[in-house]
């Protein structure tokens, strides 16, 4: 099975049940109580189709074209900046979600577990669950996963993960390569930050609910590791960022990922990047799936602000070191509790 970092004690989901399928797989009837969250729904203006506005869309190609690549590295920046979103452009897909919900359950999140079939991340402070079925791995190093969790149906699942986590080690590489250039801290402090840290996986579907006003597809919240590389599977709408008090779409772009950036990357950028609050609501009519890798990072061992780029701003760091076991730990007692452990960290 591998060496595994005990998640077990620090967090819970719970399990697809038959009733949840079944209420999953009615898009007309009355959500059960244990999902209706309208005042959470409610909370925040979302921004109307009739506005207009743009999420900043950074082109792989041209951040690789040297004619172009230093007005795409300014793109890159100010994504990061301003939105902590922003979409690349990739093509594959994942498909699980098809299989029956008994070959699902072979696979399911254990009692107080972190891996396998479940919903999300349980919130005490919410008490409620979101309308969302996910599948959570950790799929990097090789040496940490828990192989007894990984679906053998499809058949394909386990050697197309294989490759496409392996990818997205040399996107991330790529993109943080980038970053470095923005922030003006030397490449290999920020890849080497990211080498050979743990990666996770979640696939997760928003089954259509047109009782959308009532059920919330993932509660309000930051990423709490280093980087996340998001990937549409459908065009289904639902994800929602917050910047200015208000909740932007962000609409899904053909063949593109939304990268985004978490709460470890804003500690080791110095707060210079922003990890963005993000929601899912669900579809009245189609559901939506998602492919989310989650990359970690650390600076020999510490969630810490990057030396070099402290030195740079004039010596001040903003927030304090933390180990990173004690971070991953406080980060999902947070997440319980819907609040930020990096909040703690501030100076």
């Amino acid at each position: 099975m591998g060496e595994s970092r005990n998640y077990d004690k620090i967090v819970n989901r719970d399990e697809i049940t038959d009733a949840a399928a079944s209420a999953f797989a009615d898009a007309g009837q009355s959500p059960p109580e244990k999902y209706i969250r309208t005042e959470e729904v409610l909370d925040g203006v979302v921004v109307g189709e009739d506005e207009s506005y743009e999420l900043p869309v950074v082109d792989m190609a041209r951040l690789l074209d040297p004619e172009s690549s230093a007005t795409e590295i300014a793109k890159l920046g100010d994504a990061c900046r301003n939105w902590g979103f922003f979409q690349q452009m990739k093509d594959n897909t994942v498909q699980f979600f098809n299989s029956p919900l008994e070959s699902k359950k072979k696979v399911a999140v254990r009692e107080n577990g972190f891996e396998g079939f479940g919903h999300h991340y349980s919130r005490a402070s919410v008490g409620k669950l979101d309308w969302a079925e996910s599948m959570i791995l950790v799929t990097q190093p090789p040496e940490a996963r828990n192989m007894e969790m990984w679906p053998t149906n499809p058949p394909t699942f386990r050697d197309a993960l294989e490759v496409y986590s392996v990818e997205m080690i040399s996107l991330a590489r790529r993109l943080l390569g980038f970053m470095a250039a923005d922030l003006g801290v030397e490449r290999d402090a920020l890849l080497d930050a990211f080498a050979d840290k743990r990666q996770s996986m979640a696939i997760h579907y928003y089954p259509p609910c047109r009782h959308r006003e009532k059920v919330m597809g993932i509660t309000p919240h930051t990423d709490g590791l280093g980087l996340t590389l998001l990937l549409h599977v459908d065009d289904t709408p639902g994800l929602q960022i917050r910047k200015g008090g208000r909740w932007f779409p962000v609409r899904p772009l053909p063949g593109a990922f939304v990268v985004n950036v978490a709460d470890i990357l804003d500690v080791l950028s110095n707060g210079a990047y922003r990890s963005v609050e993000h929601r899912v609501i669900p579809d009245a009519e189609r559901g939506r799936t998602t492919v989310v890798i989650f990359q970690e990072a650390a600076v020999g061992g510490m969630v810490a602000p990057l030396p070099g780029l402290v030195e740079k701003k004039g010596g001040e760091a903003r927030y304090r070191p933390v180990e990173i076991e004690e971070y991953i730990k406080g980060n999902f007692d947070a997440l319980a509790h819907g609040t930020r452990f990096i909040e703690s960290l501030r100076i």
